[in-house]
């Protein structure tokens, strides 16, 4: 399939993951990382991102339970009105 017809959360021949190691960098992720561009001027940009206020990540096993904002929501409020 062209470039031009590929939907665009699909991956292309050329990548090869057959080398990756699952969940590697996860801890590192979670406590926050430094991205470093390099720009066409030669200069370099640092930031360091991390989880924003309110933002949670849910572990792989919950994400296909709670695939959105709306789900986790509800399910949160449901335990909230229980107690």
């Amino acid at each position: 399939m062209s470039d031009n017809n590929r939907h665009p959360d699909e991956m292309m021949e050329e990548y090869d993951f057959s080398t990756g190691v699952r969940g590697k960098h996860y801890k590192s992720w979670r406590a926050g990382h430094t991205v470093v561009v390099t720009k066409a001027d030669g200069s370099i940009e640092q930031r360091h991102f991390t989880l924003q206020d309110g933002a949670v990540m849910l572990d792989p096993d919950l994400r296909a339970r709670f695939p959105d904002s709306e789900s986790v929501n509800m399910a949160l409020r449901s335990l909230v009105q229980q107690g």
